[in-house]
């Protein structure tokens, strides 16, 4: 279990108030399959789940559990978009590509919504998301987008002044913002385990437990071998995502693991005061903060990058010093949890989606938008494998760029372009 512990999920607010589970044992001795499926976060579910309901046999392999990863840690947000902005897809892919790319981008959220309503999953729900902006170039900086956006049919954006940020966010320190009314936010590692639940209603089957050592990709029947034992399929796909290791170096070396902290107060006497309507928001800055209501209660405010994935010494000090500058009031207020968790950024900030050999599919590297990204990407390399490459092979041809000086440079280059972003935030162009 070198890398995931014990397999127990972190001491986080959704794992202590997450829905019971079944046990899945680990897998042990040999198994065949039409398809297997690594990683037990949202892309793998994602594909997993539609290729059940096609009538696949499918199985999953997990290292630890069901949404152990960033799908059970990071922010609960529904926000739509990949982390690079459909003008900066046009810069390095060209027109076709953005008009491609803008053309699903909200796909993800409403697959989301139609899982959460097909199969009754609960997981609080709530719709609306938030972008606040601290400058007026910011504020320019939303307009651009509002405008880009409503260029390609999504019309779906509303100003907000600067005075009418009071009606929505209990704080003074922002110059307007702009609402996603097709956002929302939820209980993520609750939505996994419905999704889970709901792959195995389907007949899909999860093994729990379950590293990966090796996998033997270059053969038409890839093998997929753990401590114990091993599966043998038609098609392998590959969503290990920032917890992949060494099993697949070939696809580990093209994305950073970089980590991000979440905390959840205690439950708050007069919350909805903070947030009024209920939306959850994030800030436009390079290292941004975020933040929304529990279903109990709770604010739950992440923010922060750490490039390589380690943890800061103190997720408590440095995350609740950010949430004083929004929320002063909240001076003083009992921390109950506070977590770290990695995402796999990749050098463009575009996801990256290809093929190992003839029947190992992959798709990974959403860069911290990964809520909506992975269930589309899950989508999309179901609908592959069933034989519409349409969307598929026009992610695959997307040139893939490493990170300047590979994996031993990578990670100073990366705080470097932080530190530069930074100050440009806090000079406020």
């Amino acid at each position: 279990m070198s890398g995931f512990g014990d397999g127990s999920y972190p001491g986080s607010y959704y794992a202590a108030s997450a829905n019971p589970v079944p046990e899945r044992p680990a897998l042990q001795g040999t198994i065949e399959t039409d398809i297997c499926v690594i990683g037990g976060g949202f892309s793998g579910l994602s594909a997993a789940l539609d290729l059940a309901e096609a009538g696949f046999q499918v199985r999953l392999i997990e290292a630890a559990k069901i949404g152990w990863g960033a799908s059970g840690r990071n922010g609960g947000q529904i926000v739509n978009g990949l982390n690079a902005s459909l003008d900066k897809i046009e810069r390095e892919y060209g027109a076709t590509t953005q008009a491609f790319v803008a053309g699903l981008v909200q796909e993800g959220g409403k697959i989301i919504r139609d899982r959460i309503a097909r199969y009754k999953i609960d997981c609080d729900l709530r719709e609306g998301n938030l972008f606040a902006a601290y400058t007026d170039a910011h504020m320019r900086e939303l307009e651009a987008k509002k405008a880009l956006w409503k260029r390609f049919g999504m019309d779906d954006h509303e100003m907000i002044s600067r005075d009418q940020m009071r009606d929505h966010v209990a704080s003074d320190v922002y110059a307007g913002g702009m609402i996603d009314h097709t956002g929302g936010h939820m209980h993520p590692l609750n939505l996994a385990l419905g999704e889970a639940a709901a792959f195995e209603a389907c007949g899909g089957i999860i093994h729990e437990q379950s590293a990966v050592t090796h996998v033997d990709w270059d053969r038409q029947d890839p093998v997929v071998k753990t401590a114990k034992g091993e599966v043998r399929c038609k098609t392998l796909i590959v969503c290990g995502n920032a917890y992949l290791g060494d099993a697949l170096p070939e696809l580990s070396r093209r994305v950073l693991p970089c980590s991000t902290q979440v905390m959840a107060t205690e439950p708050l006497k007069d919350a909805e005061a903070l947030l009024p309507t209920g939306l959850c928001v994030e800030d436009v800055r390079y290292i941004l903060d975020y933040y929304r209501l529990s279903a109990d209660g709770r604010l739950l405010f992440g923010g922060g990058t750490v490039y390589g994935g380690a943890d800061p010494s103190d997720i408590r000090k440095k995350l609740t010093r950010n949430m004083i500058k929004v929320f002063p009031q909240l001076d003083g207020v009992r921390i109950d949890h506070a977590w770290s968790g990695n995402f796999a950024l990749s050098f463009t900030r575009v996801p990256q989606m290809g093929r190992l050999g003839s029947s190992t599919y992959f798709a990974h590297g959403y860069s911290g938008h990964g809520v909506t990204g992975s269930h589309l990407f899950g989508r999309i390399l179901a609908q592959a494998i069933q034989g519409d490459l349409t969307r598929f092979d026009t992610f695959a041809a997307l040139k893939w760029k490493p990170f300047p000086g590979g994996k031993t440079l990578r990670v100073p280059y990366s705080v470097l372009g932080s530190w530069w972003y930074g100050l440009r935030d806090r000079m406020g162009v």
